[in-house]
């Protein structure tokens, strides 16, 4: 199925393993809580035992250096999206007011990505993204 939206996750491509992994949890679900449309149905397997439900369409994986970073984010802003984002010094906070004190810290130009998440129109994520290559 094709839907007429899509969902990116823009990760920097010399994040480790663990930090990777971090950082696309914590955008997805930043995604799905401001756009709870793109959440599916709960699963049910075949003995009756429920599951929650998960993101409903392909989320596509791009790596990025952070000045593609940079640029997916102000791509993103200028067509009036709003990013999920993950800066470097979020990795040294512990829960979410000092993570949202780590951005407040610095002007938008000046923050130290290393995940973007964005939702939106199809067409419009694909301009976002153009030049970017599949996370490998």
């Amino acid at each position: 199925m094709i839907y007429d939206t899509k969902t990116i996750l823009v990760l920097r491509r010399d994040l480790a393993g663990w930090q990777a992994a971090n950082v696309a949890a914590f955008l997805a679900g930043g995604l799905a809580g401001a756009h709870p449309h793109i959440v599916g149905e709960p699963y049910r397997d075949g003995g009756g035992k429920s599951y929650t439900p998960l993101i409903r369409e392909p989320v596509f994986v791009y790596g990025a250096t952070l000045e593609e970073l940079r640029r997916t984010h102000q791509r993103a802003l200028s067509r009036e999206l709003v990013p999920a984002i993950y800066i470097e010094p979020m990795f040294a906070t512990t829960n979410d007011a000092d993570n949202r004190a780590a951005v407040a810290a610095a002007p938008a130009d000046a923050l130290d990505f290393v995940g973007i998440g964005v939702h939106g129109p199809r067409k419009t994520i694909d301009k976002i993204v153009n030049g970017l290559k599949f996370l490998s």
